[in-house]
């Protein structure tokens, strides 16, 4: 079995920020399920939030952080995210990361729920691909980290409650050279193994996550014993470009409100104004669900963004990708274009300290897996690139403490390929997509929830009827277990919303429209246990 220093699952910004920094470490793996550029972190339009001006303050960034969240923050770990950042941000600075602009200092912006500007972007409304065009020519500056596209993680290596690596299917020919076309089973060995495999929000019909984003390496956490935390809590992005006969949701990214663009409804008024003092810069959750109720009081699919009051030539050099993709899509930018809303990040993940730790010892996770407490209830923007380069690199460093192991344990094969199932489960896909936005979208009921999760139950049980899935099965096969993920976090998202009684960020019922500060508490899921409850400051994540 191949054995390295670290094994990086996902080739977002936060595993590529972490390779690189491993890199200094020991020999580094970063394993892909598609290719290296498709991410989150890639499609990032928005910018990166930090304290950078004499104007601005960490203590300030950390407020309206809380305020976003809802309660639900962790203070310990929000204080690292806005003290720590500004040093991240002047050392990718140093190593040759270029944000844009103006007037010899750096371009400030301004988005929802931040008193002030401070979100640092590149190439004008293209801040996730240039910074994750950086990490990997950083990345590429290493002979010791190799890369594998096309490979898919399908298990951890596990015993006795340590992570000893990964289990894989790959399509790359350095790791399975004797498979065919459709790849091959592979095992391979780390010190260290770090999920950053992203979100889960593609598991909704309407997205703005690349269809692959469904919580693979979350529902593998949660099956080998981590605990997952505060699942409930996805955040839906107001502005998806609406596309009529499309789920496919083209991000308008928060900065384009953050220039000052209006939402008007049908009869062409703001409707924001009376709703928040930051009106169309209110934190996402209060905006995205004011945009539903608004379509639903038109009996339209979408609302309209305007630009027209504002200068056509600043939007068109300050939002240059977006302009391109609108009119791809036969609209100005510059004019009113319709938006919805649509899933965007999954707030919640696996529960993890401020160093990336989780309930198996020397497995970390980082990024938008990771549920450290920083976001709460609901994301601030633009914290999501900063978190990666934070906590990635404190994670690395936290390894460093826990050493390296002497010799690996045997482990066996056991998957196979069936392509003849690969229909069936893009079918159950579909439907799973279609429950998800029916039951757990914007705005849930008591009703609603129990119905999806009655539909996710009886999925579960026609599965597990016809074939051998879930955490203790042997002889796995490829399709049917992907299937058995989907279903898996299906239930993770929904079954800690039916309990919360309350509305609070990214999670609201109609049923129970008020928050209850009595439930100002996490939700806490691990396989096998009953859903509970843990206290926010309290040490919870003190791994």
């Amino acid at each position: 079995m191949r054995k390295f220093d670290y094994i990086i699952i996902g080739s977002g910004l936060a595993g590529l920020y972490a390779a690189y920094k491993a890199s200094f470490k020991g020999s580094v793996a970063v394993l892909t399920k598609t290719f290296l550029r498709e991410s989150n972190s890639f499609n990032a339009q928005g910018g990166i939030a930090a304290v950078t001006s004499f104007e601005d303050d960490p203590e300030i960034h950390k407020s309206d952080t809380l305020i976003a969240g809802r309660g639900l923050c962790e203070d310990a770990s929000v204080d690292i995210l806005v003290n720590e950042g500004p040093d991240r941000i002047a050392e990718i600075i140093a190593d040759g990361m270029k944000f844009d602009t103006e007037n010899g200092a750096l371009a400030l912006g301004l988005e929802g729920g931040h008193h002030k500007r401070r979100i640092l972007h590149a190439g004008g409304d293209a801040t996730g691909r240039w910074i994750t065009e950086f990490a990997i020519s950083k990345v590429a500056e290493k002979e010791n980290i190799t890369l594998f596209e096309n490979t898919l993680l399908l298990d951890l290596l596990i015993k006795d409650g340590t992570c000893y690596g990964v289990r894989c299917w790959s399509k790359n020919k350095e790791l399975t050279p004797d498979a065919d076309s459709d790849g091959g089973e592979v095992l391979l060995a780390a010190n260290h193994v770090f999920l950053t495999s992203g979100g889960t929000s593609a598991i909704y019909a309407r997205t703005t996550n690349p269809e692959t984003t469904v919580g693979d390496g979350l529902a593998i956490a949660y099956n080998a014993g981590c605990r997952i935390m505060d699942m409930e809590f996805i955040q839906f992005h107001p502005s998806g470009l609406y596309l009529k006969d499309s789920s496919k949701a083209f991000l308008i990214s928060e900065a384009v409100r953050g220039e000052g663009a209006h939402l008007l409804g049908k009869n062409g008024k703001r409707f924001m104004v009376p709703i928040h003092e930051l009106a169309e810069l209110a934190p996402r959750d209060i905006v995205a669900r004011s945009i539903y109720k608004q379509m639903q009081k038109d009996d339209m699919p979408y609302v309209r963004l305007s630009l027209r009051h504002l200068d056509r030539e600043t939007i068109l050099k300050r939002f240059p990708g977006i302009n391109a993709k609108c009119v791809e899509f036969g609209y100005d930018l510059t004019e009113e274009i319709p938006v919805a809303p649509a899933a965007h990040y999954t707030v919640g993940g696996v529960a993890s300290n401020s160093n990336g730790r989780t309930d198996i010892r020397r497995l970390y996770v980082c990024g938008e897996i990771a549920a450290t407490g920083i976001m709460g209830a609901n994301r601030l923007a633009s914290n999501s690139l900063i978190e990666c380069l934070v906590f990635a690199n404190r994670a690395v460093e936290d390894s460093v403490k826990v050493g390296t192991l002497e010799e690996c344990p045997q482990f066996e094969m056991k998957y196979r390929m069936d392509k003849s199932n690969r229909d069936e489960y893009l079918e159950l896909k579909q439907e799973v997509s279609n429950i998800m936005n029916a039951h757990a979208g914007i705005v849930r009921s008591e009703e609603g929830l129990k119905e999806g999760l009655r539909k996710i139950e009886a999925l579960k049980e026609e599965l597990l009827a016809r074939c051998n899935v879930g955490p203790q099965a042997e002889c796995k096969e490829f399709y049917d277990d992907a299937a058995w993920r989907l279903l898996t976090v299906a239930s993770l998202i929904m079954t800690p919303a039916l309990l919360r009684k309350e509305s609070r960020g990214g999670h609201y019922r109609e049923d129970y429209p008020c928050a209850d500060e009595n439930y100002a508490l996490h939700s806490v899921q691990r396989c096998g246990e009953e859903i509970t409850t843990a206290p926010v400051n309290e040490n919870y994540l003190n791994f």
